[in-house]
């Protein structure tokens, strides 16, 4: 049992409630258009949850293979898991983990393409792609923050309303764009601590090859641009008289003070007490942000009738 543990541990479940909160919107979304299926909503939640976890697994394996991990200073939000360079588990497991993990959630990908339709594929396919390139590939070449952004942000939000709706929509496409802004910040900022192992493994991110500070102005303006971009759609609801994004979204305002903390906390890099509180004021917010849009998706059906 305590093997199996450590290897639960892998997939670092403690970061997984950021699938919980995806699974949560895009299914409010769903319901908002009067396609939610609850059976079909927990199960593509489930396949998120072990995509995220299979990803962070890869991650451990490919950190501890090119040396990161043995540089690394972690933090309750960056680093890894620890668990391989602390003897705990191999690295042959580590990567176990990781392909098994991804094999579970690719059967739940393939039922759903059957049951839904093969227009689900391209979108299983980018995601597939973003989570099996990222630590070899992407995260080799220039701004690979996007991956995430796409992978466990924008897709999981359209894949979960395809899933209970069996089609596209453009109006859930554009309630996507927060959640993509937000996980590509997500794990912006919590490379700041890890510049100079990133540095030493080959990784270009964003704080590696712009450095700290153009990286924590950047990180600003995109988490501006999260309530720039639900203000705007909320906007465009009032203004053409079609739903691109429920008024009561607006509710996701509420999460401001937290962003504003995270905002100011990325201008103190230099102080690595500060940049990781910033970190836990990111998470708080990003969590927050997205329940908040989800509630606004319920509030403003409830109201309807």
């Amino acid at each position: 049992m305590s093997r199996l543990l450590l290897w639960i541990k892998e997939t670092r479940p403690q970061f997984l409630v950021l699938s919980v909160v995806l699974t949560f919107l895009g299914s409010s979304i769903a319901w908002y258009y009067g396609h939610l299926n609850i059976g079909y909503a927990l199960l593509a939640g489930f396949g998120l949850s072990l995509t995220h976890g299979s990803v962070n697994a890869i991650n451990d394996y490919f950190d501890y293979k090119s040396g990161i991990d043995l540089n690394v200073e972690r933090t309750p939000f960056s680093g890894g898991s620890g668990l391989v360079p602390g003897g705990k588990i191999s690295l042959r497991q580590a990567l176990m983990v990781g392909v098994v993990t991804s094999l579970a959630a690719l059967a739940i990908g393939i039922f759903f393409v059957i049951e839904k339709g093969w227009q689900l594929a391209p979108l299983l396919v980018a995601a597939a792609l973003c989570m099996v390139l990222y630590s070899p590939v992407i995260l080799r070449t220039y701004w690979p923050e996007w991956s995430p952004g796409l992978g466990l942000g924008v897709l999981p939000i359209m894949g979960l309303y395809f899933v209970q709706a069996g089609e596209y929509s453009w109006v859930v496409l554009a309630a996507s764009v927060p959640s993509g802004i937000m996980v590509h910040n997500l794990l912006l900022l919590n490379e700041f601590p890890d510049i100079e192992a990133d540095r030493t493994g080959g990784r270009k991110t964003m704080p590696v090859v712009f450095g700290p500070s153009a990286s924590s102005w950047f990180y600003i303006a995109a988490t501006v641009m999260v309530y720039a971009w639900i203000i705007g759609c909320v906007i465009a609801t009032l203004v053409t008289g079609r739903v691109v994004m429920p008024v009561w979204c607006l509710a996701a305002l509420l999460s401001l003070p937290l962003a504003a903390k995270a905002m100011r906390g990325s201008r103190q890099y230099a102080d690595r007490e500060k940049i990781v509180a910033a970190m836990g004021d990111n998470v708080k917010f990003i969590m927050l942000t997205h329940v908040l849009l989800a509630a606004g998706y319920i509030i403003d059906k409830a109201l309807r009738g």
